[in-house]
């Protein structure tokens, strides 16, 4: 019985470049998400553990991009589909952990906190250049990568900027606040992706 379509070999050179760095970039992130969480564990670094299974949303991603990309437009509006539920997921997730924060607050660990910003950083802009050939692509599938990609970028590089600063303040008000704009960016993204995937497609990437 077969679960998926079978993968056209009749791919344009743009379409198998994508499917290429989809793997490649889910390698990488499973690779030091991997050390991260190890890295955690043997040290017993809370937070650190935290950020590092905080991946797994990316990797999903990615991983469900390479292996449905190709195989049909349905497959392709049912992974974006997929897609979009994980950024809602996602989205819940952050207001879960802030709420969770506000009932506990959490130790405050600079090396680590430092560490997990600007490695989130670097690896937000390192992916958006990887995409940048696939922006304007009219699929849904794609466009569900790139608006996954662009929320990174955006959100990292505004907790790389200020959030060290933030929690290591008296009050916590700004962290709380860069969790919540992460939060709307994951619901945003999830609407996006889910009304393209459920209506007609004659527009390009935003």
């Amino acid at each position: 019985m077969k679960i998926l379509p079978r993968l056209s070999f009749a791919l344009d050179p743009l379409g198998r470049l994508f499917i290429t760095r989809m793997w490649a970039i889910s390698a990488g992130i499973f690779a030091f998400a991997g050390a991260s969480v190890a890295f955690a564990l043997v040290y017993e670094l809370p937070q650190l553990l935290r950020d590092g299974l905080d991946w797994g949303y990316d990797i999903v991603f990615y991983v469900m991009a390479a292996v449905l990309y190709g195989r049909g437009a349905r497959a392709e509006r049912a992974g974006a589909l997929a897609l979009g539920f994980v950024m809602g997921v996602a989205g819940v997730h952050t207001i879960y952990d802030i709420l969770d924060k506000i009932a506990v607050p959490r130790p405050i660990e600079p090396i680590v906190l430092g560490f997990s910003a600007l490695s989130a950083a670097a690896s937000g802009f390192i992916v958006v250049w990887l995409l940048l050939p696939f922006r304007a692509a009219q699929n849904p599938l794609i466009e569900a990568t790139w608006l996954s990609a662009r929320n990174t970028m955006i959100s990292t590089a505004a907790y790389a900027s200020v959030t060290l600063v933030a929690r290591l303040a008296t009050s916590r008000m700004v962290e709380y606040g860069l969790d919540i704009f992460a939060a709307v960016l994951c619901f945003q993204a999830a609407y996006v992706i889910i009304r393209d995937a459920t209506t007609p497609r004659e527009g390009v990437l935003r």
